[in-house]
């Protein structure tokens, strides 16, 4: 994946400050604690990190935190910003098309709700309570998985959202994975913070799905 320019960047950082911030009433989030930032580690420790081949993701497994969700296909919308979910009854996770798929070298970046309006809670409504270790599952188009391990959970004010630690692959030499949702204390239909979770892909191969 080619570095996103300075200018994509800084329209990324606007679209992705207003992630899964579904509008109107519905369950809210318990505010993280907030924390100063840690760089997470590229990949766990554990062996050496084959990168996978290109496959679209067409769901997600999050066991820790009970998402077993499709995943849809976002781009950019019309303004340049990053599309996000539909906000509907059947909430589901996004894949940003424009970053790699999963397994693939670079950050690969999954959306989703945590709140959906009238509908209720979003898909990722628990997407804070994620630690260190935690496991995350890809299913992909060619009907493997791609598995992943939670290197860091960050919250961060949107204001400050770390675009080129998001989006960017300068710093990325492997397969990693990126969450993100709005989180923290909520004023009518807006959330202060985003909710970031870091995964690198484990070093074992694809698994059948």
């Amino acid at each position: 994946m080619t570095p996103l320019s300075g200018r994509a960047l800084a329209t990324v950082a606007l679209a992705a400050a207003l992630v899964g911030c579904g509008a109107g009433q519905g369950g809210g989030q318990t505010p993280p604690a907030r924390s100063a930032y840690t760089a997470p580690p590229a990949h766990p420790a554990t062996g050496p990190v084959r990168p996978l081949g290109r496959s679209v993701p067409v769901g997600l497994r999050v066991p820790a935190i009970g998402v077993d969700t499709p995943v849809m296909r976002l781009g950019l919308a019309a303004d340049g910003t990053v599309e996000v979910p539909p906000v509907t009854d059947d909430d589901r996770a996004g894949w940003y098309r424009h970053s790699p798929t999963p397994g693939q070298v670079g950050p690969s970046v999954i959306l989703g709700h945590v709140t959906v309006g009238s509908h209720g809670d979003g898909v990722f409504r628990h997407l804070a309570r994620l630690h260190r270790g935690d496991r995350i599952e890809a299913r992909l188009e060619n009907g493997t998985e791609a598995r992943f391990t939670v290197t860091a959970v960050r919250t961060v004010a949107k204001a400050d959202f770390p675009t080129g630690d998001v989006y960017g692959d300068v710093d990325v030499d492997g397969p990693e994975l990126r969450l993100i949702t709005c989180g923290g204390p909520r004023t009518g239909e807006e959330y202060r913070d985003n909710v970031i979770v870091f995964a690198a892909l484990d070093p074992a191969g694809p698994a059948p799905s």
